[in-house]
């Protein structure tokens, strides 16, 4: 009997299928649209944990604020411990691995986010209790999405930094410069991913900055759907997200 999900589990080549590539890309704009809207609203980031790194190591001596961002950066890690765990539990009991529960849990851990934090202040030079809750359960979504979607695609793509990505995309055009024929074109359809997920990115930050302006938390909802539109595209519907072997032709 064929189940009700078919979930992708591709490499880089088929991840490259113009079909998913905008899911990615969907993807990669809700995590930039989470950064700023938290940022926004608490002066904190959320995805970008290089920059959360650097504020504990410099916040070290101020007690809590040091306390508040290592709480994000860990629960950002357990969001991703958590996915492999999902994933692998369900492939140890012989079944398929089901990458859209994990996203699909991210969706509602960011409509969560929006009802609760719309009642919540969340400025301030040192955050309540509920208020560090909330930003920490955003992280756990964050690195939740982050290693679910490196795990369907072989670890080739990750949807919620954009280090790696500026990187391979200056790597791959670099390559594309140096080389020809197939080598060189296989070099810009990587740049030309990486470089999407760079906008896409930026895109979600800027058009989530009137939102925010106008309804707060509740902001929170917009990349919730995206998530949603994405991980129906991509990873949950059998007629939608087909098997690996079939994308590897498409490329």
């Amino acid at each position: 009997m064929t189940p009700k999900t078919t979930p992708i589990r591709l490499d880089e080549k088929a991840a490259l299928n113009p079909r998913h590539q905008a899911s990615f890309a969907l993807l990669a704009a809700a995590a930039g649209a989470v950064n700023a809207c938290a940022l926004m609203l608490s002066g904190r980031f959320i995805t970008h944990v290089s920059g959360t790194a650097t504020r504990l190591g410099t916040d070290l001596d101020s007690g809590a604020v040091a306390l508040e961002a290592g709480a994000i950066l860990f629960s950002f890690i357990v969001g991703a411990g958590c996915s492999v765990w999902f994933l692998q539990a369900r492939t140890m009991r012989g079944e398929q691995a089901d990458h859209s529960t994990p996203l699909y849990g991210v969706a509602g851990v960011l409509l969560f986010a929006a009802v609760v934090g719309h009642r919540l202040e969340l400025d301030g030079p040192v955050l309540e209790l509920s208020e560090v809750a909330l930003l920490t359960a955003l992280a756990f979504a964050m690195g939740l999405m982050n290693a679910t979607v490196a795990s369907s695609t072989s670890l080739a793509i990750r949807t919620t930094h954009m280090t790696g990505p500026a990187t391979d995309f200056g790597v791959q055009l670099a390559i594309a410069l140096a080389g020809e024929g197939e080598a060189r074109r296989h070099a810009l359809r990587i740049a030309t991913l990486r470089g999407a997920k760079i906008l896409a990115f930026c895109a979600g930050a800027a058009l989530i900055v009137p939102v925010v302006q106008r309804i707060g938390a509740l902001a929170f909802i917009a990349p919730s759907l995206l998530v949603m539109w994405a991980t129906a595209r991509s990873f949950a519907n059998a007629s939608v997200a087909r098997p690996a072997a079939q994308l590897q032709r498409e490329v």
